[in-house]
Parts: structure tokens; sequence; C-alpha cells
């Protein structure tokens, strides 16, 4: 069995922009539109074959809440043929400055003006 690359959350950020890379959100789309990294699409793991779209030369990057989701879908995506890395820790751990938030998500409601 072929081992899944990973990279750590505090990785992240020398991802985003790149054009070989495609940085995909497993998560539910209602908990990703709360929250995502930014430049990330958002393919719940149940939707997982939507992947297929994409071109085999770009380089899969996955995360997910915890990151066990995203090591079983890297190993899925790596028997279609994709180059993949999982996110070990998922989005939890991610500490950067390219977290996408709503206007609804609660670290932006308790930093208004006025609110404790």
């Amino acid at each position: 069995m072929q081992s899944i690359d990973t990279v750590s959350a505090q990785e992240l950020d020398s991802y985003i922009g790149r054009p070989d890379v495609i940085i995909i959100d497993l998560r539910e789309r209602e908990v990703y539109e709360k929250s995502h990294l930014k430049t990330a699409v958002n393919i719940p793991y149940e939707d997982l074959q939507e992947c297929r779209k994409f071109s085999r030369k770009k380089l899969l990057v996955l995360y997910c809440e915890r990151g066990s989701s995203s090591l079983f879908a890297a190993r899925e995506l790596m028997k279609m043929g994709f180059r993949v890395k999982s996110v070990v820790g998922g989005i939890r751990c991610y500490q950067g400055c390219n977290l996408y938030f709503s206007s609804g998500h609660s670290r932006i409601k308790n930093k208004m003006p006025g609110r404790p």
C-alpha cells in the first residue's frame, strides 16, 4: 500500500495561490460557508467523486475538521491516479491568516463594536 503524503496545518499557507494546487475542503457545505481556507473549494467527503473533474497534473491538498476524513479521501483519490496531500490534524490546527469567515460566524459576531 502506498503511503499518503501529509502536510502540517502550518504549511498550508505555502500552497495558497499556487497554480499547480487545488485545496479541497471536505467538510459539509454549511460548515464550509461559515469559515474555510481562502481559495479552497468545497467538495464534501460524500461527493468525493466530483474530484474526477480535476486535472491529474494538479496537486490536491485535502483538509477536513480533524484530519481523519482527509486521510481516507486521499487514499481514494490516489487510487484514481491523483497526487494528493492530507492536512494532519485538519483545519482545527490551522493558525494562519488565510481563513475566510462569513459575517454570521461567531468569531466575527464577538468582535463587533458594542458586543462583550
